[in-house]
């Protein structure tokens, strides 16, 4: 299969996502099979809420909307016009994905099959429905696919190359067991903020949405904020407070209610309006439901501080802190072009 061949079936399925991605979803015409598929697609969605309880369908179409915004034939061809891609025989690329947000895994996917390398995929067993229903699609949509798109849940084997991600601690393990082959190994990471005490009501309430989405479990979720010495938390509070229908969901408001009681029985200081918590720290990873922030003097000295801790970030919100800053509110709304850790994962598998 020609790039363009490929590039073209990655655009099909970003129309078909796109029936889903919308709170009324609805049946589009002139979409490639959707007799075959959608009806299936939607009962899918209903399965992987209730086997995830952190899968609401609110958090599905977010990412299926993020997912059919980034899959258009204008963003795939300024994506891969960088690299020179050739047609060479095709390599085994093992996947192991995480399972915190939906379809997480999705671009490490979308890399292997786009440069036309072969991919065997281990799942988290926390997201396990949706993606191979998606690869279904894209084998009737492109047939050459077939034989190219492999789901296990045994032992890895027979692979050249690998793309794992996990915690810290499986991150070891998987250095140790993939040594002798070449890698890329994602470990924990999260994301921050850094806040000048300027920001208006637009900049928090946008910058909520970086906090709240997905509950906070992706690792381009902020979980801790630096703040001027002296911050007042008014402003912050009254601007994320439209998010307060979350204490609602049992698995955030189970945590909210376990996480204060760890504080109140510690007598640790923090600060929370009935929904949501924030404490000072000097940890990057936060618990579900709470926020961590910690205060600064001098902007130049947190550049320092931070460079330092680069291993740790996946992202920095600010405005006008640095040259690679994210604006407040789109951390969950990465280009194709923004890889995970700051490592290119097209170079890395035209490489092997």
């Amino acid at each position: 299969m020609q790039l363009q061949e490929r590039i073209n079936a990655f655009v099909k399925l970003g129309d078909f996502l796109r029936q889903f991605s919308n709170q009324d979803i609805s049946k589009a015409e002139n979409i490639e099979f959707n007799d075959i598929f959608f009806d299936g697609f939607k009962h899918l969605l209903k399965i992987a809420q209730e086997h995830n309880g952190w899968f609401t369908l609110e958090n599905i179409q977010f990412a299926l909307k993020s997912w059919s915004d980034a899959l258009t034939l204008e963003n795939l061809n300024k994506w891969v016009k960088p690299y020179n891609i050739e047609e060479t025989p095709p390599k085994q690329v093992a996947i192991i994905m995480a399972g915190n947000i939906p379809l997480v895994g999705f671009h490490d996917f979308l890399s292997v099959l786009i440069i036309g390398h072969r991919v065997l995929v281990k799942q988290s067993s926390n997201d396990k429905h949706l993606l191979p229903f998606l690869a279904k699609y894209l084998e009737y949509v492109a047939p050459k696919f077939k034989g190219h798109i492999v789901f296990t849940e045994e032992k890895l084997e027979g692979f050249d190359a690998v793309i794992a991600t996990g915690s810290d601690n499986t991150a070891r393990y998987f250095e140790y067991y993939f040594k002798g082959k070449p890698s890329i190994i994602r470990n924990n990471r999260n994301s921050v903020a850094i806040l000048s005490g300027n920001e208006t009501t637009d900049d928090l309430k946008n910058l909520s949405e970086d906090i709240f989405r997905y509950y906070g479990l992706g690792c381009r979720n902020v979980s801790k904020i630096f703040v001027p010495k002296g911050y007042k938390f008014d402003s912050f509070f009254e601007s994320i407070y439209h998010w307060n229908p979350i204490i609602n969901k049992a698995k955030y408001a189970n945590n909210y209610d376990y996480n204060k009681a760890v504080y109140l029985m510690s007598e640790f200081d923090m600060l929370e309006n009935g929904f949501f918590m924030i404490k000072e720290d000097q940890s990057f990873a936060s618990p579900i439901a709470t926020l961590f922030y910690e205060y600064y003097e001098n902007l130049d000295q947190l550049k320092v501080i931070l460079e330092t801790k680069k291993e740790q970030i996946q992202c920095i919100v600010s405005k006008g802190f640095n040259e690679n800053e994210i604006a407040f509110g789109a951390t969950q709304k990465p280009q194709l072009w923004d890889y995970a850790d700051d490592v290119d994962s097209i170079e890395f598998l035209l490489a092997i």
